[in-house]
């Protein structure tokens, strides 16, 4: 059997109408958001889930100043919530909220997913923001990342705020395997609005993974174009 998965950081749903658009013509199996925000819209990731007939998980949680967010005033301390989801066309067994670290309280979502007579465990998740620097407090968010990842039918999609040659990725790699082989496409800033220290403003950081266990074998890694966030959203098929 095979399956497509997606993942992408919306940027708190900024141009949430384009991205539901584009996640309609997608028409990915299992998607993975990040930055998905709870304000005066509400759960982002319940529009998108109710529009589009996916079922849904989130973790949401997190605090986010508006002024973080493009074109908000730059003293506007308005706190909204964001975090993680996993939308899913097949049925969620199960679904639990993990905090990484204590410190940065950073949330992400598992979902354990039946498909067919397997089940698989998926994660949505969106490490610490480092403006492409080494930190260590993101080194334990992966140690303990890895540490929850099983060593078969497991798929961690997201927004790991890290460089291919990081020390992240490389702890990833030893224990799982990048779904995009023998290439590096970038996939952040389309917007430099996207963080008002890097103002990054062409798509030159490769951020975004998708992340398998090593009995699932993946294939036709693709970054798609969208003007919908500041990341573009990236996919696999996966063939269990």
């Amino acid at each position: 059997m095979q399956i497509k998965i997606l993942s992408w950081n919306i940027w708190c749903g900024t141009y949430l109408e384009e991205v539901i658009e584009f996640l309609k013509t997608a028409n990915a199996d299992i998607v993975a958001l990040q930055e998905v925000s709870e304000d005066e819209r509400g759960n982002i990731s319940e529009i998108i889930a109710k529009k589009l007939g996916y079922k849904h998980v989130h973790a949401v949680g997190m605090n986010l100043p508006l002024k973080f967010l493009p074109w908000q005033r730059s003293d506007d301390e308005r706190i909204i919530k964001f975090g993680n989801a996993i939308l899913s066309k097949y049925k969620i067994t199960n679904s639990k909220v993990i905090e990484l670290t204590e410190e940065d309280k950073r949330l992400i979502i598992e979902a354990d997913i039946e498909v067919g007579d397997k089940s698989l465990h998926v994660f949505s998740i969106h490490l610490k923001h480092t403006h492409q620097k080494p930190l260590e407090l993101q080194n334990l968010q992966a140690e303990n990342l890895i540490k929850l990842a099983s060593k078969e039918k497991t798929i961690i999609m997201g927004d790991f705020n890290a460089l291919p040659e990081s020390t992240v990725i490389q702890k990833m790699n030893q224990t799982l395997q990048d779904s995009e082989i023998d290439s590096i496409t970038p996939t952040w800033s389309v917007y430099k609005e996207g963080c008002t220290v890097c103002l990054v403003g062409d798509i030159k950081h490769k951020l975004d993974y998708i992340f398998t266990s090593k009995d699932i074998k993946a294939s036709s890694f693709k970054v798609h174009e969208s003007k919908s966030s500041d990341h573009l959203p990236i996919s696999a098929v996966i063939k269990l």
